[in-house]
């Protein structure tokens, strides 16, 4: 038989006060309107809910909303310090060379000067190779494209993130 119970991990999100639950969202992304929207739909019965209430509200960001959830990414190759999710999502740079870390910040800097912003990439589970040969391709990109890619790779981000938020043993 199928139990029906929300698993201990959401159950302990759904019961969150408003501002701290807020604020365990904005740390999967941060976007406020993303945050809010999510905020808005609880409780969820299970954590592919939450996942899918993620992807329509990604899907649904302004260009505004966007540019403020990228914001708050750091490059590839320099993950924000203290910051454990970003240093475990980019962990395929940890071993890299001198030489293609010299690449990374050359191709994030040309990349962030062609579009106003962070290189996003969903890096979990990539080797650092593996991201620069994907900044490469999408410098390349015209804006429209890249702006949908973007989006992509932040919901892919988001569904990492919000699992890991209602895991059952996080503290």
């Amino acid at each position: 038989m199928t139990s029906t119970a929300t698993p201990p991990g959401l159950a302990r999100f759904n019961a969150l006060e408003e501002h701290a639950a807020l604020a365990a969202l904005h740390e999967a992304c941060a976007s406020t309107a993303w945050a809010r929207r999510l905020l808005a739909a609880r409780p969820y019965a299970t954590a592919e809910d939450l996942c899918t209430a993620s992807d329509a509200a990604t899907a649904d960001l302004t260009p505004g909303d966007l540019e403020e959830a990228m914001a708050g990414h750091p490059p590839i190759g320099r993950p924000e310090p203290g910051d454990p999710a970003s240093a475990r999502e980019q962990r395929g740079m940890a071993g890299a060379s001198a030489e293609l870390r010299a690449q990374m910040l050359e191709l994030n800097l040309a990349y962030q000067e062609k579009f106003g912003h962070v290189f996003l990439i969903c890096a979990t589970g990539r080797t650092g190779e593996q991201m620069r040969d994907a900044l490469r391709e999408r410098i390349g990109n015209p804006p429209e494209l890249e702006r949908e890619i973007v989006r992509t790779e932040l919901g892919r981000i988001n569904r990492i993130r919000l699992a890991t938020l209602v895991q059952e043993d996080r503290t």
